[in-house]
C-alpha cells in the first residue's frame, strides 16, 4: 500500500474514506472530515466526487476491494511452505495484530459499508459484492495453486472470509480475539485436507496436514 505522501488528493480522500467507514460506519462519516484527513481542500470533494458520498463510499468500497485482494499474494509470499490453512492464519493475523496494538474499534470497510447501505443504495451494494468478488477470486486462486481443486477453491474462499467477517464482528463485541483464534484453529485442517496430493512424478506440492495455527 503506498503511503500517504506518495497519494494525490483524490487518492488520498478514498483512502480516508476507507478508513473511516472501517472505524465509524457510513453514516457517521462526514465529507468533510474526509478532506480534513487527507489534508484536501473541502471544494476538491466535489471536483473529484460529483457524485457526491455515494460516490466516494463506493470508490472506498472498490479500494479496499483491491487491498484485500492484492495482500493475499503477500501472505502466501511470507508463508515458508504455504498451505490453505497457512493463508488463513495470515489473513487473520492482520486483524489479531491490529487489536491487539490498537483496539477493538476497526473493522472491514466493505462489511460496513454493505451493513449500513445495502438496502438504501443499491450502487453501494454492487460495489461491496464486487470488493466480495475480487477478495474471494484472489483467494480462490491462491488456493488453486496450493492444489486445491478447481471446483472447490472458490467455495472454501467463500467460506474463509465469511468466517474471517464472521469472527471480526464477535472480536468488536467480545473485545477479544478469542473468535478469530478458534476460526484458525477449527477451519485449518478442513481447508488443507481440501488439497489433492500430487500425483507421483507431478510438481505440485500437496498433501494435507499443513499448519492450522499461526
Amino acid at each position: 500500500m503506498a503511503g500517504a505522501a506518495e497519494r494525490g488528493p483524490r487518492e488520498r480522500m478514498v483512502f480516508s474514506a476507507a478508513q473511516l467507514i472501517r472505524r465509524e460506519g457510513v453514516g457517521a462519516t462526514g465529507m468533510r472530515e474526509v478532506a480534513a484527513r487527507a489534508g484536501a481542500p473541502r471544494g476538491s470533494l466535489q471536483h473529484y466526487f460529483p457524485g457526491g458520498k455515494e460516490q466516494l463510499v463506493n470508490e472506498a468500497v472498490g479500494w479496499a476491494g483491491r487491498y484485500a485482494g492484492n495482500r493475499v499474494a503477500r501472505f502466501v509470499a511470507a508463508l515458508p511452505e504455504p498451505t490453505p490453512s497457512g493463508l488463513f492464519a495470515e489473513m487473520v493475523r492482520q486483524w489479531t495484530d491490529e487489536y491487539e496494538t490498537e483496539g477493538f474499534d476497526g473493522g472491514c470497510p466493505v462489511a460496513a459499508a454493505t451493513v449500513d447501505r445495502a438496502r438504501t443504495a443499491d450502487s453501494t451494494r454492487q460495489a461491496a459484492a464486487d470488493a466480495f468478488a475480487r477478495w474471494t477470486g484472489a483467494v480462490a486462486a491462491a488456493l488453486t495453486d496450493m492444489g486445491v481443486p478447481e471446483e472447490r477453491a472458490r467455495p472454501l474462499a467463500t467460506l474463509m472470509i465469511s468466517s474471517l467477517e464472521g469472527a471480526l464482528l464477535i472480536a468488536r463485541a467480545e473485545r477479544s480475539v478469542r473468535a478469530l483464534t478458534t476460526a484458525v484453529r477449527e477451519l485449518g485442517p478442513l481447508l488443507d485436507a481440501a488439497v489433492t496430493p500430487a500425483a507421483p512424478g507431478g510438481g505440485a506440492d500437496g498433501g494435507a496436514g499443513g499448519r492450522a495455527g499461526s
